[in-house]
């Protein structure tokens, strides 16, 4: 794979945001599927520390029935439109007017801050997202394996990789002074100001691989951080939460299986998954959905010692893409591959569900098959392999076929023709 493909991908992704303009009212019967586990879901954000250094991530978990609590908007407000227009490189004003009428109402299918309720603890998928996104669009996938019982957080990448993500510096002097009334909550966020971070374009003749190498390393930083802040909650250390959510962060505390954690990622983020899992041992295992090998050293391949499964779409993958995954083979690690057939890379994400079918397909948001029967084969066979390399005591082993690529609608391996000299 060449710096062109790293455009690709960008067109790719664009796709997405440019099937916004056309989606008119079809919107009304569309919505993201709710998520089919025993468990009912709640999701909360958690930002801790709050420069650009620190930890930002969505939580989803397995939550108690409530009456009180909503469902959050599935774009959290005006600036991450801003950020998918910059993304997009078209005028922001417009943009946003057009985004909040096709995509206001738009819920996430779990319930904010709802109190935690596990029977059990739950094992800990840190999820890593693509290229111009942010961590509420994989909520599908999220949603899913929280209702199944596990704990997930969705990073969300400061590595100018997303289309838009934000961070607090503190107020200057002159701010403070300026101020129009005096704050009486004493909170923490009082003497702070919201910065936006916006994705950050190739430049002219720039090399892509030198900037993509460096945000994977970042990402693989940020998801290893995450997980030092689940350690910490789940330790019963105290945190404080810059984003004074409602949720009690002490109910955390000893909830989760700190022997039992994985690493799933689309696209970029299937990339950050293998870097993540070689520079940090306590993922037992990865998932990687239509991953973009691109931005990956060569030289970690033959580092990382954990199970990885790569579950890719039909239309998205290329010969030195898949040849890249399969440097990863090994005689004595699982690494297993399979093709969701009729898909494409924005099968994954939620705005396949978020399209007309026409639209859907002229856009490359949506692929032959129902977006809904995809993301429940990924969602399934993602389940197996996590019960299989995470040792849990579930049902998921029912889907064990589907790791082999066992349905008619799965390809076992890859639909892609690789020379055996390319790997």
């Amino acid at each position: 794979m060449q710096p062109e493909a790293g455009r690709l991908l960008q067109d790719d992704q664009r796709r997405y945001t440019l099937g916004f303009f056309a989606m008119g009212n079809s919107c009304s019967n569309l919505g993201i599927p709710p998520a089919k586990g025993p468990n009912t879901v709640g999701c909360t954000d958690f930002m801790m520390d709050h420069t650009a250094q620190g930890s930002f991530f969505r939580l989803y978990y397995p939550c108690q029935e409530t009456e009180k609590a909503e469902k959050p908007d599935w774009v959290p407000c005006r600036e991450y439109f801003n950020g998918l227009a910059d993304f997009m490189k078209i005028n922001r004003t417009l943009s946003e007017r057009i985004f909040n009428y096709l995509f206001g109402s738009f819920k996430i299918p779990a319930y904010l801050d709802a109190p935690f309720k596990s029977n059990e603890k739950c094992p800990v998928v840190i999820f890593s997202h693509g290229l111009g996104a942010f961590r509420t669009l994989y909520s599908a996938v999220c949603a899913e394996l929280a209702s199944q019982g596990f704990i997930v957080a969705s990073v969300e990448h400061r590595d100018q990789s997303a289309s838009a993500t934000y961070y607090f510096r503190e107020k200057t002097e002159s701010e403070k002074a300026n101020a129009k009334a005096p704050k009486t909550s004493g909170s923490a966020q009082d003497n702070l100001i919201r910065e936006w971070m916006y994705y950050r374009a190739l430049r002219h003749g720039e090399r892509e691989f030198p900037l993509r190498n460096k945000q994977v390393k970042q990402r693989a930083d940020e998801c290893i951080l995450a997980l030092d802040k689940l350690i910490e909650i789940n330790s019963g250390i105290a945190v404080q939460n810059v984003l004074q959510t409602q949720f009690d962060w002490t109910t955390l505390e000893n909830s989760m299986d700190m022997c039992r954690i994985a690493a799933v990622g689309h696209s970029f983020g299937g990339a950050t998954v293998v870097e993540a899992l070689c520079k940090e041992v306590k993922f037992k295992c990865g998932v990687a959905l239509d991953a973009w090998m691109f931005p990956l050293d060569d030289e970690i391949f033959p580092r990382v010692k954990q199970p990885i499964f790569f579950i890719n779409s039909e239309k998205f993958q290329w010969a030195g893409n898949i040849s890249r995954m399969k440097k990863l083979d090994s005689a004595v690690i699982q690494r297993k591959m399979i093709t969701i057939r009729g898909t494409v890379h924005q099968s994954f994400p939620d705005f396949t569900f978020l399209t007309g079918n026409w639209i859907g397909k002229l856009m490359k948001l949506k692929g032959e098959i129902d977006p809904e029967l995809a993301i429940d084969l990924c969602n399934k066979a993602t389940l197996a392999f996590l019960q299989r390399h995470l040792g849990l005591e579930k049902n998921f082993n029912q889907w064990d076929p589907l790791i082999d690529g066992q349905d008619e609608n799965l390809i076992q391996g890859t639909n892609i023709t690789v020379l055996q000299s390319a790997i």
